[in-house]
């Protein structure tokens, strides 16, 4: 993002609000809504979500989510839509500043749990 764009989120003058907030509860959202979003996976009791976000050396910002359940399966789809929904959120707040915000590097980082165990990156 721009210059610009990033100084509107760093010192929160955008006029549409906090940015950082309105994305992590669009992020927590976004994740409890997943079965709703993505055909064929099925609605999880989450225990926990989080967003996060951390500006890079080069000032990208990086959002991680993190999903939990007690259940015997991963939610790593849950994560990955929150993570997805939360930067939309993030553009869609600062679209007014820099139009040509891009979206990039949607990946999984870890797993833990479900049938196929632990995975990282």
């Amino acid at each position: 993002m721009s210059p610009a764009a990033q100084a509107a989120l760093r010192e929160a003058t955008l006029s549409k609000g906090d940015a950082f907030t309105t994305a992590q509860i669009a992020g927590i959202m976004a994740a409890k809504q997943t079965a709703n979003l993505i055909p064929l996976t099925h609605p999880l009791p989450l225990a926990k979500v989080d967003v996060r976000f951390e500006w890079a050396d080069d000032g990208a910002l990086r959002i991680e989510a993190e999903a939990v359940t007690t259940a015997q399966t991963g939610v790593e789809m849950e994560a990955m839509v929150a993570a997805s929904v939360a930067a939309l959120t993030i553009y869609d707040m600062t679209k007014a500043v820099d139009k040509g915000i891009t979206i990039e590097g949607i990946r999984l980082l870890e797993k833990s749990g479900g049938k196929s165990g632990t995975w990282r990156a």
